[in-house]
């Protein structure tokens, strides 16, 4: 299972994730077993319009081909293109990566529906 997480820093499993998707400067890869461990992790930047860059971050998240996206909060539009691209939404109280990977092994993540209506979130 290869997971996306939308985070603050560069820190491997350690990192703290944002509370929003799309303007954060950082995506953790990770990549689960059928057992729950991580067989591999990685960080990419984010390269898209909402970083100085070219293009939605959904959009290119969607070129990793993941099979599900975890976040505290996205916007609708995201929420639809991963849907519409068969990727899982699934929502995340958690404050670092080492706890979501706790609460997927114990199915604890649940489904993203609703997107958030506020333009602009702190990092």
């Amino acid at each position: 299972m290869k997971i996306v997480i939308p985070v603050l820093n560069d820190a491997g499993l350690d990192s703290d994730i944002s509370d929003h998707f799309g303007r954060v400067p950082y995506y953790l890869i990770l990549e689960i077993d059928n057992e729950g461990k991580v067989k591999n992790h990685s960080t990419i930047p984010n390269i898209s319009e909402h970083r100085g860059g070219i293009g939605k971050p959904a959009d290119h998240i969607i070129k990793l081909e993941p099979d599900a996206i975890v976040a505290k909060r996205m916007g609708p539009r995201a929420i639809n293109l991963f849907q519409k691209a068969k990727i899982a939404v699934l929502k995340t109280g958690a404050n670092n990566v080492i706890n979501v990977i706790s609460a997927y092994k114990k199915g604890e993540l649940l489904e993203l529906t609703e997107g958030c209506l506020e333009a602009r979130h702190p990092e």
